[in-house]
């Protein structure tokens, strides 16, 4: 089967670095988020394109991403873990130098014991009951964990890309209110919280999906483009159907373009039926459902057959894909599969 080229513009993602940084304003540091892979794109060449960028503090989900990212950047920018000190990852912290960020009295008891004076620093919970202490705990061992000098603290906006929300607010009210007067720095924005303004800054910004030109920040460069080579053409006549189940039928003789790329690649099921690819600057649409390998699109209004179709590209962002599929750009990108031919694009100058 042939592969679809997935195309990642290390450039743009460098791009979208700097403008979040500089909207992040000169007093505060932005650092950048490569978990999940750096969002499915590859987290050792996106991490290396944002330190040349100029960022020096990453995060990622858990110790094994730090590892991959240390390995790809070498000594010296701070890899910090978002899932904090797990057991048995005492070592691993230890030896490739990572910062976890501590969520639990029992993380705070791990790391302070089996690794006195390494680096780490604190999650606080202030509403949104993922990760975090919340605030009775927290006043419980501040002032042991103040005195041990921690590297930041944190929390999460539950719902920062809407920016009207109440829960905006609250938990900024919150995090002022466990955290003001502490001479530790501080971070409570990702992509979302940057936009909602410099009373979300403090002294560390986590900018995330925005790197990689998702929503909310609807001014980033594209990242990504993928093109899907076409497989094989056939001729429906009226009345036939294409694929499982016989979810599409065919109303007019068409002309049907098998096409190389199915769930297992990460294009949603949801999709089926409801799609858009896209021939330079034609709509093609998705027709049936989505396979495990193929999907099937209408190409009976093409002057020519096309060799590949895009589905994600100038015409169609993440996000519209998302939409398409009733879910979130984020799922869109960390599911692009392994199959994929990676291409990467950067020199290009672009600043």
């Amino acid at each position: 089967m042939a592969t679809a080229t997935l195309s990642i513009d290390l450039d743009a993602i460098a791009a979208n670095w700097r403008a979040l940084d500089r909207l992040s304003g000169p007093g505060t540091q932005t650092g950048a988020v490569v978990k999940a892979d750096a969002y499915g794109l590859g987290a050792a060449r996106v991490a290396r394109a944002l330190a040349h960028a100029g960022a020096r503090r990453f995060f990622v989900a858990c110790s094994e991403e730090g590892a991959a990212v240390r390995q790809a950047l070498g000594e010296g920018p701070q890899i910090s873990i978002f899932s904090g000190h797990m057991a048995g990852d005492t070592d691993m912290i230890h030896d490739l130098d990572l910062t976890p960020m501590l969520n639990s009295i029992d993380q705070i008891t791990r790391h302070l014991e089996s690794l006195p004076g390494h680096s780490f620093g604190i999650q606080l919970d202030t509403g949104m009951n993922r990760l975090g202490m919340e605030q009775g705990e927290w006043e419980a061992v501040a002032p042991l964990v103040l005195d041990a000098g921690p590297e930041l603290i944190m929390s999460h906006l539950a719902c920062a890309d809407a920016p009207d929300h109440s829960m905006n607010a609250a938990q900024l009210a919150e995090f002022h209110a466990m955290t003001d007067g502490l001479d530790v720095p501080r971070s409570l924005a990702a992509t979302g919280g940057i936009l909602l303004g410099p009373e979300y800054h403090f002294d560390l910004t986590r900018p995330g999906i925005g790197l990689y030109g998702g929503m909310p920040f609807d001014s980033a460069s594209p990242t990504v483009a993928l093109s899907l080579p076409v497989i094989q053409i056939r001729e429906l006549a009226i009345g036939e159907t294409v694929g499982y189940g016989c979810a599409w039928v065919a109303e007019a003789p068409s002309l049907i373009a098998t096409i190389s790329g199915g769930y297992a690649d990460g294009l949603l099921r949801a999709l089926g039926n409801r799609a858009v690819l896209w021939a330079g600057d034609v709509p093609c649409p998705l027709v049936g459902r989505v396979s495990m390998d193929t999907i099937t699109v209408d190409i009976s209004h093409l002057e020519q057959a096309p060799r590949k179709l895009d589905i994600l590209g100038p015409h169609q962002s993440v996000d519209d894909l998302a939409e398409a599929g009733s879910t979130i750009g984020y799922e869109i990108l960390t599911g692009l599969g392994a199959r994929y031919a990676r291409r990467y694009i950067e020199g290009t100058g672009r600043s």
